[in-house]
């Protein structure tokens, strides 16, 4: 395959802020590459770059080598299937199918001659390439129906036929089957897939659908607040996921803090394992990802560490299991029932334990130094203790009234319901529970990410005072100098 699509540097803004913040990605041609991930993340802007409803802030974009920025969508080798269909409720089937290759009458048909002889074949072109895209999308004899009169399946079906009806080189479509119910849904995600085969086109989907996308696609692009975090096949994404935040999207995982003692041994949970991974560095801390089904509950004697399974639910396939072992949740995925209070223990094989590098292993955050007691960063004022600076190497001459990067461990944050006491206050925008405490984010007021471990629990958008004691700010260097 020969790259189709590159995207090089892309970024878009609004009001200063960037929605896709320097993406770069290629995309083949025949590929079906899915744009995965939670509301918000810039998958439907960077699509609607694509398809040329946006323009970029800065970078470029690329079609078969060319750049497409200055030529308008209709223009564009690329059609677009949106999540609310956009048919004609006027038109009947057959006539919202044909409607793009009306507005293209005049490219059609061209070595006719004679006027009437050239509108004959022209309408008789149409009507071949409508019932063929019809018998693609499996709604053959339907094209006299009233589009109104239509499931919603079918709906979306008539869309996706008046998308290919012109046979472009790329399909673009934007959560197209997010207004179907569950079994619809399923149904159609195998349909898309086999038209895809049919058709042979490049495919771009966007979903924040995690079966949607590891079902249908060659390759899924997850993205997070407008970056690529990982690009890959299904399984790889699945199997090997780059960072805590694509193991806790993809499917469900335990995600625990860990300790690489050496390559190929691993502390978490309180006990040792032996894993498949080298290459970090000693005592480095790391995320540790195990899938629930790759866990195996066994006799209490038997297995690397003991729990207590505290709830089993019945889900259809398997049984969904939570199991507290040394003061660590895990949840455990298996066809054989552990009934709660059963004293159990666990293993989990080498090749199953996926270790990753942490995203930050505290925050790092540029400050000023106001005086003896008082420093402000992030747009607030804390208060500071002077023995932390000092046991750190540095003397009160050296940082007072400095610039400085101090470091705030993820712990050693406090969350206060009570916003209006706190220094700064924020929004929780992410969540990762981590067997023991959970991993926040909290975006504060000035746009400054804070990560936080705490035991305590808070929703999505949960509003948060963030209050940090004086002997938790330490000192890491001093920016500035007299």
């Amino acid at each position: 395959m020969s790259t189709l699509i590159e995207l090089k540097d892309v970024c878009k803004a609004y009001d200063g802020q960037n929605v896709v913040d320097h993406v770069n990605l290629n995309i083949e041609k025949g590929e079906f590459v899915t744009l995965l991930g939670p509301s918000g993340c810039g998958k439907t802007t960077t699509l609607r770059m694509i398809a040329g409803f946006e323009k970029p802030t800065d970078g470029e974009i690329l079609l078969d080598g060319k750049s497409v920025l200055d030529i308008p969508p209709h223009l564009r080798p690329v059609n677009t299937v949106f999540q609310r269909y956009a048919l004609f409720p006027h038109l009947n089937v057959f006539d919202n199918i044909a409607f793009g290759l009306k507005l293209k009458k005049k490219e059609l048909c061209r070595e006719v001659k004679g006027f009437w002889a050239r509108q004959k074949a022209i309408k008789a072109l149409i009507s071949e390439k409508v019932k063929k895209a019809l018998k693609i999308v499996g709604l053959t004899d339907y094209e006299y129906r009233n589009v109104t009169s239509l499931s919603g399946g079918q709906q979306q079906r008539v869309a996706i036929a008046r998308a290919i009806v012109n046979e472009p080189q790329v399909l673009l479509l934007d959560e197209p089957l997010g207004a179907l119910d569950l079994k619809m849904r399923q149904e159609m995600q195998l349909e898309l897939k086999n038209m895809h085969r049919r058709l042979g086109i490049t495919f771009v989907y966007v979903t924040h659908d995690q079966e949607e996308a590891l079902t249908m696609s060659d390759r899924i692009v997850v993205m997070k607040n407008g970056i690529i975090h990982q690009v890959g096949t299904p399984i790889d994404i699945y199997n090997e996921p780059s960072n805590a935040f694509v193991a806790d999207f993809i499917g469900e995982s335990n995600i625990i803090n860990g300790i690489m003692l050496e390559d190929k041994l691993v502390r978490f949970a309180g006990a040792e394992f032996v894993c498949v991974d080298s290459g970090f560095e000693k005592n480095q801390t790391i995320d540790v990802v195990i899938r629930p089904e790759d866990i195996y509950l066994m006799d209490e004697e038997k297995g690397q560490i003991k729990g207590v399974v505290i709830s089993s639910l019945f889900k259809g396939v398997h049984y969904e299991m939570s199991v507290i072992a040394n003061k660590v949740e895990f949840l455990i995925h298996s066809t054989t029932e552990w009934k709660a209070g059963e004293k159990v223990s666990l293993y989990i094989r080498p090749d199953d334990i996926h270790i990753m590098k942490k995203e930050k292993n505290s925050n790092v955050i540029n400050a000023k130094v106001l005086n003896e007691t008082e420093i402000e960063f992030a747009d607030g004022v804390f208060n500071y203790d002077k023995k932390t600076f000092e046991n750190g190497g540095f003397s009160e001459n050296d940082y007072l009234k400095e610039e400085v990067k101090i470091s705030i461990d993820f712990d050693k944050i406090d969350l206060t319901d009570y916003e209006d006491s706190a220094p700064i206050a924020g929004n929780i925008v992410s969540s990762i529970f981590k067997g023991d405490k959970y991993q926040y984010v909290v975006k504060s007021d000035n746009g400054f990410d804070f990560f936080v471990d705490t035991e305590d629990e808070y929703d999505s958008n949960d509003r948060v005072g963030i209050t940090i004691k004086p002997e938790d700010i330490k000192l890491e260097r001093i920016i500035s100098s007299k």
